[in-house]
């Protein structure tokens, strides 16, 4: 049991090549007691009884070894041929029975029979200082059920051999068969808004201000590209809203009756109406600087308004890594217009000081 699963809140520095990028974040997150929902890491020794199956391997190495990566159709069969290798695989008995004891102590922390879960890959080079494999494999949203849980265990497994993620690690030389799969099981939020925010300014590397990308439901629609969200930029030091662009948002993913997430059209007088107000892009700022406090490097994070808690404390956190663009340069203070020389010196000094670079993981990684 424990060498399959590691909680979220017993997560140690020592566990993250256990559990990839993304669960080693949430694990860091809830241990610097920021807003996290529960959950769990099933960890990459269950992944890894994959490679006890001979037959298994040596199909995934020979079709791999027979693409062609030029050819987009022969890299998208080669794709669905090893996930459906993968996912008609019989899933290890220890492993089975470790998900579903895990997802029912998860039920009974949240005080609710089949809690809906988000369930997403957590690979071991996700994040990684020297490239950004997020968003390349699977994450599946309002899981509910022991078995519904097992499945999408096995298929963000499978989805290590995305297209995308199969072209990538052949161009940044990073090998297959090394890749593990971690994933974490995680009490699934029913967000008013939710989207991504960075501790910098993404076009111009100002550290002084955090940068924040919201649409209404979930933030897949933000973080899938699929919606032009509203953004807005905050002081990092005095936490004023400095620059407010509201964008039609013509879709939203959101919660059918039938309890299965799915893109919607957002309704005419919510299309031009601002996501976050004043008080939730100040929380969300807030909680942001407070993950780059932590790392001590700037962060790219992924937040929800959840619409199931109080007002206040209704701004949750699932997901911080490393800002990989602008981090890498030399920090700068952009002068905006009128703004003297005094004020830029004023503005660097206290802007965060980073005495140490933590690097996301090994893990093969996109909220």
């Amino acid at each position: 049991m424990r060498e399959f699963i590691l909680w979220f809140d017993e997560y140690h520095e020592s566990d993250k090549p256990r559990v990839g990028g993304k669960c080693a974040s949430l694990g860091e997150l809830i241990a610097a007691e920021l807003p996290v929902p529960p959950g769990f890491a099933v960890t990459v020794e269950a992944y890894d009884t994959l490679r006890d199956d001979g037959d298994l391997r040596f199909k995934v190495r020979r079709a791999l070894a027979e693409i062609d990566l030029d050819d987009p159709d022969s890299l998208e069969r080669t794709s669905r041929y090893v996930r459906k290798l993968i996912e008609s695989v019989e899933m290890d008995h220890g492993v089975v029975a470790a998900i579903r004891e895990s997802y029912q102590r998860l039920c009974e922390t949240c005080g609710i029979g089949d809690v809906p879960v988000a369930v997403r890959s957590s690979a071991t080079a996700e994040d990684l200082p020297d490239a950004s494999f997020a968003g390349q494999q699977d994450t599946f949203l309002w899981v509910r059920g022991a078995d519904a849980v097992v499945r999408a265990v096995q298929k963000c497994w499978s989805s290590l051999f995305t297209a995308r993620a199969i072209s990538y690690r052949h161009e940044t030389g990073h090998d297959h068969e090394v890749i593990s799969m971690a994933v974490a099981v995680q009490k699934m939020v029913h967000p008013k808004a939710a989207g991504v925010a960075f501790t910098l300014n993404p076009t111009d590397g100002d550290r002084s201000q955090i940068a924040i990308d919201s649409s209404w439901g979930f933030g897949e629609a933000v973080v899938s590209g699929e919606v032009t969200p509203d953004n807005f930029l905050v002081d990092k030091v005095l936490f004023e809203i400095t620059k407010r662009t509201i964008s039609p948002k013509a879709i939203e993913y959101v919660l059918n009756g039938s309890g299965i997430v799915e893109k919607a059209e957002v309704p005419a007088d919510r299309r031009l109406a601002p996501s976050l107000d004043d008080h939730e892009i100040v929380a969300v700022a807030k909680m942001a600087k407070r993950a780059e406090r932590h790392y001590g490097r700037p962060q790219d994070i992924e937040w929800a308004i959840d619409r199931d808690l109080p007002q206040g404390s209704d701004v949750v956190l699932l997901q911080s890594r490393p800002e990989t663009v602008w981090s890498r340069k030399p920090p700068r203070r952009v002068a905006r217009p009128g703004q003297g020389l005094l004020d830029g010196i004023v503005s660097t000094l206290l802007s965060p000081v980073h005495t140490r670079d933590r690097s996301a993981t090994t893990e093969g990684s996109d909220m």
